[in-house]
Formats: structure tokens, sequence, C-alpha cells
């Protein structure tokens, strides 16, 4: 055999055990009598001593090793003279007596550490180097734990995994679907599926009452850190339940996880209305680690002379605290950053309140100190405090101050470590009007059902209502960042129909994308709704990380390539010629 233990399992209790070991060379110290390697697999590192004493030319073998080479070492488990207390297997090596180089290696083009010296784009063409390191390889552990608690807890819960396919129908809402030409049915294409939505709610008229997969989905979107044109969800439905049902079913999962894998106890989430999330935070997905709540300031600030605040909707401001000895650069800086076009505001007004009990502001000719302290009153500042003011319509310039919150917090050190505030936010809008299209888009998508009490004025309201008709729609916010997302579902063809209508579909087009689904209706649809948590997300929020892509085996660059084996490619022309495909590049 290979090996009879791992590299991360000797401890001083195995002192006098013959053992083998394989794994590849950490490093090498060469002591002239005495040579040591590190022997390194994905369970740990182990000391290997080689003594010319004992066996000259093993030792010289030994010296000749290099990183990342391949070896299978035999020798005697014994007690270490110098112990590393920050090893678990510190306090033992192995004495060899005999070594096989089982595969040789190029030098790597950077090192194998916790802390390497390898850059973003040369990791991620080694990717399969990168994956070594032990902090990848730790991540790689979290997510396999995590999959096998959600699974153990869903199973517990008596849902059924079940799996939906992977080549399906194009469709015209959502983003931009990755298709696949059928060789068969020339000029047609299959879609790789953004979500198993129609399939989970046709299991559930099926009967099969709760399902699960974690699966992954395709999304042909521009990229961040924190999205990749693959992903994998948690994807869950359930029937005959109500949201009520739902939140606490996947609380539960989510204290479940929580508590398996991070030893943390969230407790009771609370609840916020998405119309109360805007208003104070400025955003769906508020962080709740720390406060910085937006505070309008209209009475206060308006009517006095500045046309700037006087011609706004709104002027609203946040209590930065401690923060009035920022220096001038430094708010010059906050002011280039709200300007910056990914957030669109035409400038950003300050008040120090100084700790004397005067205040010094950006706005100082058209506000005395009288009028600023008003201000500082409302938002609840004292001595030290900063507040940042912006202005202008209302739906934007909350998002705006969101976007700054946000910023502030993270630039000046602001957010808990080790924290984790959870929060549902509900009842989000149905529709959303689009001004430049001049038309509705859902919310959240096609097949979320308005609130109970809202399908009457759904079924018969004018445009107006529509703007404001609520859903039974619900997200799941931690730290600020949407884990998942869920509602209840259109289960009625009558409604579904009416759904379509105001999103823009014909009946003809309705009929053609989704008649399948509508025709489910018509054969005893239960009440059913469903959530989807982002699981590569996931990960990365539970270890305190804001990019996924480290918790993704193999994920693709912020171009959506994958430069290790370079895909996407040009393939065949006779690939092209039997999918009666003609590529042109203009």
């Amino acid at each position: 055999m290979f090996r009879t233990h791992n590299c991360g399992e000797l401890r001083l209790t195995d002192a006098g055990t013959e053992v083998t070991l394989s794994g590849w060379v950490q490093a090498g110290r060469d002591f002239g009598g005495l040579t040591f390697v590190d022997l390194r697999d994905r369970y740990g590192i182990t000391q290997v001593v080689f003594d010319s004493d004992d066996d000259a030319p093993l030792t010289e073998q030994a010296r000749k090793l290099g990183r990342e080479w391949v070896i299978q070492v035999k020798g005697t488990v014994r007690e270490r003279t110098n112990k590393n207390p920050n090893r678990p297997t510190g306090d033992v090596e192995i004495l060899a007596r005999e070594m096989t180089v089982l595969n040789k290696s190029k030098v790597p083009p950077f090192t194998i550490e916790d802390e390497t010296d390898g850059g973003d784009d040369l990791r991620m063409k080694y990717r399969y180097l990168d994956l070594r390191r032990n902090p990848l390889q730790q991540n790689l552990i979290f997510r396999s734990k995590l999959a096998l608690a959600v699974r153990s807890y869903l199973a517990g819960q008596h849902f059924l995994e079940v799996e939906t396919p992977n080549l399906i129908k194009s469709t015209p809402e959502g983003a931009r679907d990755f298709v696949v030409p059928s060789r068969l049915n020339e000029g047609q294409f299959y879609a790789l599926p953004q979500s198993p939505q129609t399939f989970k709610q046709l299991l559930m008229v099926a009967g099969y009452d709760r399902y699960f997969q974690i699966v992954k989905c395709f999304r042909d979107e521009d990229l961040r850190a924190d999205r990749q044109p693959e992903f994998t969800q948690i994807d869950c439905e359930m029937a005959f339940v109500t949201q009520e049902e739902v939140l606490n079913t996947f609380e539960g999962l989510t204290r479940h996880v929580f508590q398996e894998l991070k030893g943390v106890d969230l407790g009771k989430f609370p609840r916020m209305q998405y119309d109360e999330a805007i208003r104070r935070f400025g955003s769906d997905k508020p962080d709740m680690r720390f406060g910085m709540e937006l505070v309008e300031l209209n009475e206060v600030a308006q009517n006095k002379g500045f046309n700037v605040f006087d011609s706004a909707e709104l002027v609203v401001g946040i209590r930065v605290p401690g923060l009035a000895d920022l220096s001038r650069k430094q708010l010059d800086a906050l002011t280039e950053w709200v300007k910056r076009p990914q957030i669109g505001a035409k400038g950003l007004v300050y008040v120090k309140c100084n700790e004397n009990g005067s205040y010094k502001s950006s706005v100082d000719k058209f506000f005395d100190q009288e009028a600023l302290g008003t201000w500082a009153a409302s938002a609840g500042a004292t001595p030290g405090d900063l507040l940042l003011v912006l202005s202008g319509n209302d739906e934007q310039t909350r998002t705006q101050l969101g976007n700054l919150r946000l910023h502030v917090a993270q630039e000046y050190d602001m957010i808990p470590a080790g924290v984790f505030k959870p929060l549902w936010v509900v009842d989000f809008p149905l529709l959303e009007w689009d001004e430049e299209a001049e038309r509705f888009h859902a919310m959240h998508h096609p097949f979320t059902s308005p609130k109970r009490e809202e399908v009457d004025r759904m079924l018969t309201g004018d445009h107006e209502t529509m703007k404001s008709l609520k859903a039974d729609a619900y997200d799941l916010v931690i730290n600020g960042a949407e884990i998942g997302g869920g509602s209840v579902r259109i289960f009625d063809r009558a409604l579904q129909e009416k759904n379509f209508q105001l999103l823009g579909f014909t009946p003809e087009e309705a009929e053609a994308q989704f008649g399948f689904l509508m025709g489910a209706f018509e054969y005893g649809a239960p009440p059913h709704a469903g959530i989807a948590f982002g699981f590569d997300r996931l990960c990365a929020v539970m270890n305190g990380k804001s990019s996924i892509r480290d918790y993704i085996a193999f994920p693709k660059n912020n171009q959506g390539r994958d430069v290790m084996i370079d895909a996407p490619a040009p393939i065949d022309e006779k690939q092209l010629r039997e999918l009666q495909l003609r590529v042109t590049v203009e």
C-alpha cells in the first residue's frame, strides 16, 4: 500500500510505530548529517528526518528532493526534540529508513504556502497547484461539510432530493441564458437553467410535497466578486405551506448549519418589511452589524435658501460616530466616491460636530451654527461625530446613501469581526415599472404570487394599482449579503395569465413559453412556495469573506474565462457543420 497513515494523524501515542506515508514535499532543510523534509497531504504535514549516520545513501537521496516532488516514505514514529506547537503533528517525526520518489515536479510558478507569492492570474492558470494550498483546501472541505449538513437537515424535514434537467428551453425573463445548439433539431437550441424554478413547481403539482436539490445554475451576465457564470443553489420547494412555515423551516436550516459548522447560535431572525429596509438603510439587504441608519432632514434643511436642498425630493443623512476628525483630503475622497458613475450622486455635504460644540460644514455659507445644530440633533449626533448628507430623488438618493453607509463602515473599520446578523426582508413589491421600456418587470420572477389580500386588486386594478402591489416574497440577508430568496407561488392559471399580461407577454407568447406550467395548474395544483440559497455565497459569508471564488474548485475569472483550460474556445469546423452553425466575426 502507498500509505498506512495520512500526514495529519500521527501523534505521540504512535511513537515506535512503523508507518508508511505518501505526499508532496512541502520544504526541505539540510543540516549536514541530518536532512529534514516536511511531507504534506490534504490532512496535514509531518516532519520526516533522514540521518546520514543510519543511512548515508538515503540521506543523500533526500538532499536532492525538490518542492512538490511526490514521495513515499517508510520509517518509525519518534518523539521530536524540538516540538512544533503550531502543528497537530508537531510532537513527532518519522525517522526514514526507505524512500521512493513517485513523481518529480518542476519548480512551481509560485510558493505552495498559506501566504503565497502568486498573483490572481497566475494562480488561476495553475489552479490545480493553488488548490494544494491549505487555505483553499480548508475552503473546499468546509463546502463539502456544509453540503452534508444541508442534506442531513432537509432529509430530517422529509425533503426529497430530486434532479431536474440541465438542457431546457430559453425564456426571455431574467438574465441572459447560455444556449446549447441541438444537432438533431436543426436551428433549435436548448438553454442551461438559470434556476430549476418551473420544474420544482411541477414537482409540487406532481405531489412530491417537499423537494430540494444542490444544483448548478447558469447565467450569462457581467461578473463581480460574488458572481460566477455557473454557480450552485440550495433549491427548495414545499407544498401546502404558508410564507410563515417556509421562513421557519429555512431559518431552522440556517441556524443548523451555523451551529454545526461554526459553533454559532444565531438566535431568532428578525423580520423587516422591504419598505422599512429601504427607508432606514437605503438597501433591501441591509447590513445590521452596525448602525448609521438614514435620517430624513427635509424638515430642518429645506427652505433655507440652499437651492440644492430646496429643489430636492429628499434630503437625507447618516451619523458617522467618531469621525469628525477626518481630513479635508479624506472628505474629498468620499465626495469623489459618491460621484462615481456606479453611485451617481452629484455631490456630498458634510457636517463635523466638533468636540467644543461648534460645527464645521461644507455649506457654512448657507447654514449658521444654529441650523447645523438642528441637523445634528435630528440625527442624534454628538461631539466627535460626522454627518454625511445627500439630496435628490427619494429612491435614488436612499440607494446612494445606503452604498455610502457600507463604504464608510468598511473603509474605517466599523464592522465588528466574527459577528453574524441575519434578517428576513419580506413584502417586496410584486412588479417594477421600467420608465424607459414602458413595461413592468417582475421584482422576483413571473411566478411569484401577490399577497393573498392583493389578488383581487391585481386582477381588476389599474396601472397605478399594479405599481403598489405587494408580493409574498422574502429574502434571507446575513451581514448585508442576500443569502437566499423565495416566494409563495401562483398556482392558479387565471392569475398566472394576468401576471404574464402585466409583464408584457401576449397570450400567444405566454402559451409558447409557459403553456406547460399553466396547463399543469389545471390538474389540481396545490398551494406551494419555495426558496433558493446561494450555496457559494453562503460558504463565503459563513467565513467572513466577500468573494465566492475561493469556495469554488475551478472558478472563472472576471471575464468569464477559465484560463487554466483556456475556455471558452473555438470549436472544430466539423462540429459547426454538424450543428448547422456558422461563426462570423465582424
